[in-house]
């Protein structure tokens, strides 16, 4: 039935073409032919395009002086078939050129026939990297090449945080070609193939059942299918039938079969149930969408007892790949076209008597040169194939799929086809993609891998430590396990437990249970990357060689590296120590505020006519040392002027903050002892020449030789008491002044060793503690992230009490700091609140005597000049003098009186004396008797009291 409905087809395509020939009456035929399967999808799609890309292209060009006249040949899905299709095609027909073949395998050797022949061969099928226009110079791909797909894949696989994969492919020159390309660009975002899966195109039924019984077996589960679309029906039928397609599973599958997703049977489509598949994505059109519906009819016609079929990508490629070619025969035309056979004397074989299309070149030329936007798009084959363009990721939902971003070489994976490249990065860590619907009806993106419950175990690699608070292995005398205890285990076995699956495990023994020191820790690093252990635990340091060739989780401990270091008493008691409480700046800063105060008070109370404080210098002296501690001053009432008590009552409080504070700080040196670190930097044990100590078998010694100790000045200690030992004895006893170590040791240490000793740094930062696992581990994350979980919260707070004590509780763990002497900018607002009150206080005092002497000499000149007034006028009118004698003096006396109420009296004898310059009086108490002097020295005049 098959067979007839073929020639059925043959002879309605050769009975088109007569027709058309002779009703084209001067056309010239250009003879083309087509070697596809046409019995797969693919080919029945594209026969349909085929037929219906030359009616649309000589109906739109009617005047074109060609045609084309198609000669189909069926290849029967065999590449030798197919090669001798297209032998017959190049030797009666003389074809021009050849469209096919459809598979890579068959297109390699005809594009080698098409080189010898000039004849351009052109495949909108063969997607295979191998098939590379310097070896075939001849072929052109009117279609992507299946490199362009990988970074796509890349892209996706990274969105979701998949560390490992698996590849899927079929053993063709389609799948082997494929997977370079991928393992490639795979390893550039650091993503691990542990195993590839080669199924070839005889396999069975149960042979696929088999191997994918196998890859339940291992960890990874995201796999990407590359293969035929009818290998690919058979996995997946069979993967579902064995619960692969559940939850935790994930399947990308390539292009071959997103493809022609839609023409698949719903059974097969169903079976693919929430894989992700990579879409070439077609522009939507008008005229797509009228092609559509025509095309439906039409292969409803040429396959009147198929199912009905949807078209796809390759339908489009074909259809654009006749006008391509129909445009480029247009233009290289018939003249002169010849095919020249082979000069050869011997009898040739088919292939060396094949003739050369004298215009092959031409023809191949203006082939690529063809650039239009056809159904399927652009259309431009100028790179020999189709550039890449943009491609859809789809997840396959029942019988159908639902978009679920896209994908483009400039902006990479985005939700919306023309989103802008700012856009798609906002976040590196979630992709900024539609929901997908996983394996097993879920929401939840899959890890990637599991550990199988049948599978081998977990190989831990461990060791003992110096600190078996850290980690502690033994052998079982009996059953011979290996038992590990220590701070290191706890935490890893209670990281496992909050993994969201079960991951078996055994320790295995690094060395011997007594061996601490005979192998480094980089040996015991490097087993990993040897495949010895799958992850190694204890007391590891995260550092930056170890990283080439293993990868760490996140430190479960304190990182740094310090010093251990003897201390010593920082205080001498000696008998000046009550000098010590206050710095010799203090000191001076406190006497010359001591004597700026007095001279202060002392000068307010002079200004102030304060006759306590007249009299010779050793007086005065003796009075500014008692206003200055004025406790006696207050009790006398020796200060007379409010200012003097403001400037008192400031320096009283400073007094008091300052003598309180001494007493304090000389109460701490003697009670208290002082500790003070031997040694305050690693630069002072350099140049010093003295010893130094690390712990055998760490890094620490390279750290140290790269600070240029000396070698001999180097030296390693295996335990807590030895490190103890050698600092007791001090470098100079053959012992060591220093012990360099990392931060959680040294607690360790401390925790034992408290008096005597402190910590000193860190001097250098350090990444901690952490567990070495393979690079590209899947477990490396979700332990990571257990670790974070462990070290958070309170089991971390109880495996450290469990395994530390109380380290923490001794007083010398970080810098010791005890009492020092008080400074001067200990004080420096009390000397500015003193210093300001003084110094104002005398500003003001000095103002008001200023303002006081002024106005005295004003009213004493006024007074004068009204005496002499009167006298003027009394010698005028020849009044006695005696007469108003008394009166003038007695005026004179009261204004005298009047501006000098608070000058200083002189006593004498029991007299007062009042004089000025030009009247004197002068009243001498005696026996009850007043005598009055004017001016002139000769009158006198005397009263009784």
């Amino acid at each position: 039935m098959v067979i007839g409905n073929r020639i059925i087809l043959l002879l309605l395509l050769l009975a088109e073409t007569a027709v058309a020939q002779n009703s084209s009456g001067g056309t010239q035929e250009v003879h083309v032919g087509v070697i596809l399967d046409l019995g797969s999808l693919v080919g029945k799609i594209a026969i349909t395009s085929i037929t219906l890309a030359l009616e649309d292209f000589y109906a739109e060009h009617q005047n074109y002086s060609t045609k084309l006249l198609l000669h189909i040949r069926d290849s029967k899905n065999d590449d030798v078939q197919a090669a001798s299709q297209a032998l017959d095609l190049l030797e009666n027909y003389n074809v021009e050129t050849i469209i096919g073949p459809e598979k890579s395998s068959q297109a390699i050797f005809i594009s080698d026939l098409g080189a010898k022949s000039h004849v351009p061969i052109v495949s909108f099928t063969a997607t295979s990297p191998t098939l590379s226009p310097r070896n075939l110079p001849y072929f052109v791909r009117a279609t992507l090449n299946d490199s362009a797909q990988v970074s796509c894949i890349a892209s996706t696989i990274m969105a979701y945080g998949w560390r490992m994969v698996v590849p899927i492919y079929e053993d063709t020159e389609y799948g082997r070609g494929f997977i370079p390309y991928l393992i490639d660009v795979l390893q550039e975002v650091n993503v691990q193939v542990p195993y590839r899966s080669v199924i070839p195109l005889s396999v069975t039924s149960e042979q696929i059942t088999q191997e994918l019984y196998k890859l339940m077996t291992m960890q990874t589960r995201v796999y990407i299918v590359h293969m035929s679309s009818a290998l690919a029906s058979t996995l997946f039928i069979k993967a579902k039938e064995l619960g692969m397609m559940e939850k935790g599973y994930a399947w990308i599958i390539t292009d071959g079969v997103t493809n022609l997703i839609d023409s698949l049977h719903p059974s097969v489509v169903e079976s693919m149930n929430c894989a992700l598949g990579v879409h070439f994505y077609v522009p939507v059109s008008t005229e797509l969408n009228n092609f559509t519906t025509r095309w439906n009819v039409r292969y409803q016609i040429d396959n009147p007892t198929d199912p009905p079929l949807k078209l796809s990508i390759f339908g489009l490629w074909s259809y654009d790949t006749i006008w391509a070619i129909a445009q480029a025969a247009e233009k290289v035309g018939r003249a002169n076209v010849t095919f020249r056979k082979p000069i050869s004397k011997q009898k040739p074989t088919d292939l060396e008597a094949l003739e050369t299309f004298s215009h092959g070149s031409e023809l191949l030329k203006e082939i690529l040169q063809a650039k239009f936007i056809g159904l399927s798009g652009r259309f431009d084959l100028s790179d020999r194939q189709l550039a890449v363009s943009t491609f859809q990721i789809i997840n396959i939902i029942g019988r159908g799929w639902r978009e679920i971003g896209f994908w483009t070489a400039q902006n990479g994976l985005s939700r919306k086809l023309n989103q802008s490249q700012s856009a798609t990065k906002k976040s590196s860590l979630l992709p900024d993609l539609n929901p997908v619907i996983w394996p097993g009806e879920s929401i939840e993106i899959p890890r990637g891998f599991e550990v199988p419950a049948s599978g081998k175990k977990l190989r831990v690699g461990v060791r003992s430590s110096g600190y078996q608070q850290f980690i502690k292995v033994e052998k079982d005398q009996i059953t011979g396990a290996t038992k590990a205890t220590g701070l290191s285990v706890d935490v890893f076995e209670e990281a496992l437990k909050r993994l969201p699956y079960a991951v078996p495990y055994e320790y295995v023994l690094f060395g011997s249970p007594e061996d601490t020191s005979s192998r480094s820790y980089d040996d015991f690093v490097y087993q990993v990357y040897l495949k010895e252990y799958d992850i190694v635990i204890g007391d590891i340091t995260i550092r930056y060689n170890r990283t080439f060739y293993t990868d760490f989780t996140v430190p479960y401990t304190e990182s740094g590296i310090a010093l251990v270091v003897p201390v010593r008493d920082s205080v001498n008691k000696n008998t000046w120590i009550f000098l010590k409480p206050l710095t010799p700046g203090m000191w001076l800063g406190s006497i010359v505020f001591f004597i700026y105060t007095g001279v202060v008070v002392l000068s307010l109370e002079f200004l102030g006519n304060n006759e306590n404080v007249r009299g010779p210098i050793s007086k005065q002296l003796g009075i500014m040392i008692f206003f200055a501690l004025f406790e006696k001053i207050v009790a006398e009432e020796i200060v007379e002027r409010f200012l003097s008590r403001i400037v008192m009552i400031v320096w009283l409080c400073f007094l008091l903050v300052l003598t309180s504070s001494y007493t304090a700080n000389l109460t701490s040196m003697l009670t208290v002892q002082q500790l003070q670190p031997t040694v305050n930097d690693i630069q002072e044990l350099l140049k010093g020449g003295e010893n130094v100590g690390y712990h055998r078998g760490s890094y620490i010694k390279g750290l140290l030789e790269e600070l240029g100790f000396d070698r001999s000045r180097i030296k390693p200690y295996d335990t807590p008491d030895d490190f103890h030992n050698a600092l007791s004895s001090g470098s100079s006893n053959d012992g060591i002044a220093a012990l360099v170590h990392e931060v959680p040791y040294i607690k360790l240490f401390l925790a034992n060793h408290c008096e005597g000793y402190t910590m000193v740094g860190p001097i250098y930062k350090a990444a901690g503690f952490g567990y070495a696992l393979a690079k590209g581990n899947p477990l490396l994350s979700d332990i990571s992230k257990a670790i974070l979980n462990v070290t958070g919260g309170d089991a971390m707070i109880q495996i450290e009490k469990k395994w530390m004590g109380y380290q923490n509780d001794c007083k010398n763990v970080g810098p010791i700091t005890g009492s020092s002497s008080l400074t001067f900018d200990n004080f420096r607002g009390l000397f500015i609140l003193t210093g300001a009150a003084s110094t104002s206080s005398l500003l003001i005092a000095l103002i008001i005597h200023t303002y006081k002497k002024q106005h005295k000499s004003t009213t004493v000149t006024q007074a004068d000049n009204q005496q002499v007034q009167r006298n003027r006028t009394n010698e005028e009118n020849n009044v006695p003098p005696e007469g108003n004698q008394g009166a003038v003096i007695e005026e004179h006396d009261n204004l005298r009186g009047d501006t000098e109420e608070n000058s200083p009296l002189k006593e004498h004898n029991g007299s007062e004396q009042v004089s000025d310059s030009n009247t004197r009086t002068s009243t001498d108490v005696c026996d009850g008797s007043s005598v009055i002097h004017t001016g002139e020295p000769s009158t006198v005049q005397a009263e009784s009291i």
